[in-house]
């Protein structure tokens, strides 16, 4: 087993006891809730009697179910408005935080907790939604959890786990111009699989993520899911301290020194022993696309669709659902893919950073006719600095909507979803059948600066030559 890693210090750190069955009980640090997964635990909590035991800990946010155009309450969907007044009410009844619609701080649930300075290194941070993992790129160990587990950590402030191996991802080297931190996750879950990572913890290190800002540290821990893996971390250093430093939440004064001197005992090891290392160069990462219905069925925008033979044999299977359900057929160009709808935002790619790489390819260009394009920013914080920025403006200007924060069609649990057969090509982060809201829809992930080439020139093309 590993040693000396931060996931091992962070674990050890936050352990409660062992218990019983052999798994650990691991106290959690923060406890993230929104309105999708958290009104069927507060019902458990009050069907059991009990109370939430550290409201303190719980910060609650709305995003999957808010419409992006019309925010008006009630809601024109009468379940989602149900929701939002489930999560309001559980909120007030256990004086949890709630950052509502028009807080200025509300948003999708991954992005206002990095940007309020609320996920910090070493804590152990659980939410009711898959992506979590974000947070680790803060030097964090996030876990995401079932309605269940929500109820769990809401009760008693800790979670039943098993102790994960480490895997040592390393990137050395500089990306080129028109690869994204989004292309580096796509093409290690391409590499490793979408299974590579099952029982794992994921330390992403080496010279391209010291290059690295945090957000684009949390684009790739976001999928480190994707890639099978339970969480994925970066260990934290002066990018991430000056990141934090004057936040909302972060610690100030003599704290704040005493804050850093802490983190950096956490780090990694030099001598820390992993499970398993992989190393990658930087340079072999092409701006990627994926072309079937998991986050691991990627290449380079500039490849064709592989044929069953390229592939691994356990790989064939999916790859032929695949083929059928997106019309692709073996051997064929990425590039020149006819594209309906382009989105940017959701927790993978809706920072201010990601609008801006969108934003310069969309400046002075425009949308292609027929094409749908819309931006959706990931919080009100992120669209109140877009629109300082100008960044509205330029989208608008190229033909994109420009619309409210929430999750929007990255899973589409609001109105913003895809219409029969239309073909996506979305910032988001899983391509899943039916994922963006339309059981035969199809969705192509990306970076952000590669949606916007897609919905410039109305087709899947490279980004590298509008840069």
């Amino acid at each position: 087993m590993s040693k000396g890693t931060l996931f091992d210090k962070v674990w050890d750190l936050h352990t409660v006891g062992t218990l019983p069955s052999g798994l650990t009980q691991l106290f959690i640090g923060l406890h993230l809730i929104h309105e999708v997964t958290s009104p069927q635990a507060f019902a458990m909590l009050k069907e059991r009697d009990l109370k939430v035991l550290f409201p303190q800990r719980t910060i609650a946010t709305v995003d999957h179910i808010v419409p992006t155009e019309n925010q008006a309450r009630p809601f024109v969907d009468s379940m989602a408005e149900e929701m939002i007044q489930a999560l309001e009410k559980s909120c007030q009844e256990n004086d949890i935080t709630f950052y509502n619609i028009g807080s200025g701080n509300q948003g999708i649930v991954h992005v206002i907790a990095p940007e309020l300075g609320l996920t910090q290194p070493g804590m152990t941070i659980a939410c009711g939604d898959s992506h979590t993992s974000s947070h680790g790129a803060f030097g964090a160990i996030a876990f995401g959890i079932g309605t269940s587990q929500v109820r769990d950590v809401l009760a008693s402030q800790t979670l039943a786990l098993s102790k994960l191996k480490v895997r040592k991802i390393e990137v050395n080297g500089r990306l080129q111009p028109g690869v994204y931190a989004k292309d580096v996750i796509l093409h290690i879950i391409r590499t490793l699989g979408v299974k590579g990572g099952v029982g794992y913890a994921y330390e992403f290190g080496g010279t391209t993520f010291a290059q690295m800002n945090m957000e684009e540290r949390m684009t790739v821990c976001n999928m480190a899911i994707e890639g099978g893996a339970r969480c994925g971390y970066v260990n934290p250093d002066q990018i991430t301290y000056d990141y934090l430093q004057n936040r909302d939440f972060a610690p100030k004064g003599a704290e704040w020194e005493q804050a850093i001197t802490w983190w950096e005992s956490l780090r990694s090891n030099i001598d820390a022993e992993y499970d398993d290392v992989v190393v990658f160069n930087a340079e072999d990462i092409p701006p990627t696309v994926t072309w079937g219905i998991t986050p691991g069925q990627g290449i380079g925008v500039d490849q064709k669709v592989p044929t069953a033979t390229e592939l691994l044999e356990e790989d064939r299977f999916i790859a032929e659902e695949a083929y059928r359900y997106m019309d692709l057929y073996p051997g064929q160009p990425i590039q020149g893919t006819k594209i309906d709808v382009c989105f940017i935002g959701s927790c993978t790619n809706g920072r201010i950073s990601d609008l801006r790489e969108a934003a310069k390819i969309a400046q002075g260009r425009q949308v292609a006719e027929g094409v749908k394009a819309f931006v959706v920013p990931g919080s009100e914080r992120v669209k109140k600095e877009a629109e300082a920025e100008g960044l509205d403006k330029i989208f608008q200007a190229a033909g994109f909507e420009w619309r409210e924060p929430g999750c929007s069609m990255c899973l589409a649990m609001n109105p913003d979803k895809l219409q029969g057969r239309q073909i996506s090509a979305s910032s988001s982060n899983r391509n899943f059948k039916g994922r963006q809201g339309s059981s035969s829809g199809r969705t192509l992930l990306m970076s952000p600066a590669m949606v916007a080439t897609a919905a410039i020139k109305g087709k899947i093309a490279d980004v590298r030559e509008l840069l």
